[in-house]
Formats: C-alpha cells, structure tokens, sequence
C-alpha cells in the first residue's frame, strides 16, 4: 500500500518544503499525497508531484487535512512549522497536531523530523 503523506508548510518555510520535497522527490512520487493550498501548488509546479490539494491553512485546509487523519486515511504529516510567526489559525494548527498524537500519527514539524520520518517510509516501502 502507498504510504499517504500530507504536506504543509507555513510561508516562511514553503522553500524548505521545496527543498525537502526535491530530495524526496522519488520516493515522494510513490506515495499519495496531499498538501494545503499554496504547499500544494508548488509541490505540482516546482517538483512535478501529484498532490490532492486541499484549501490553504488559515481557509480550513489544515482542518480538511485533520478529518482525513481521524478517518485514517494519512500515515504521516510533514507540517514545516514557522514557531516565530503568530499564525491567525493557530487552533487549527494545534487541533491538528493534536489529532496526530490522539491517532498515533507521525507528524514532523521541522526539518530534521521531516527527514526521519520520510527516510523511515522510504526504508519500509522498499523492504
């Protein structure tokens, strides 16, 4: 089964996502993934994945994001998190994190947990 991973990124780490997601770019093409609005369209336009795209954050594309996990259909969240900027959906934020923990759902909120857990699916699809 595809791993079903969703992507978000708050402004000031959309380019970190970009990065990531180049890197990743192969596996990533395995996998179903999902990603709020703008994330999204980037992902399609700069890397050339297939993405369902949900509204963006603060529109309700985190909560859109959070129902399909409580349905069970993500394994993963790659949530680049900017801590240094209020975010005017903060509670959309934390109710999905939390729904992550709630669902014992792997939620990377930086870089260097992005890379574990990525490098971690990869690993499990191919074995």
């Amino acid at each position: 089964m595809k791993p079903r991973i969703a992507l978000i990124a708050h402004d000031k780490k959309k380019d970190d996502m970009i990065a990531l997601a180049r890197e990743y770019a192969d596996f990533l093409r395995t996998c179903k993934l999902c990603a709020t609005g703008t994330t999204g369209g980037r992902l399609v336009k700069e890397v050339g994945l297939e993405v369902d795209r949900k509204h963006s954050g603060p529109l309700g594309g985190d909560l859109q994001i959070g129902s399909m996990l409580v349905e069970g259909h993500i394994d993963a969240i790659i949530f680049l998190r900017d801590p240094m900027t209020p975010q005017p959906h903060e509670p959309d934020i934390n109710a999905l994190v939390r729904s992550c923990d709630v669902h014992n759902v792997a939620c990377a909120t930086n870089l260097a947990t992005a890379h574990l857990v990525l490098s971690q699916l990869k690993e499990a699809s191919h074995g």
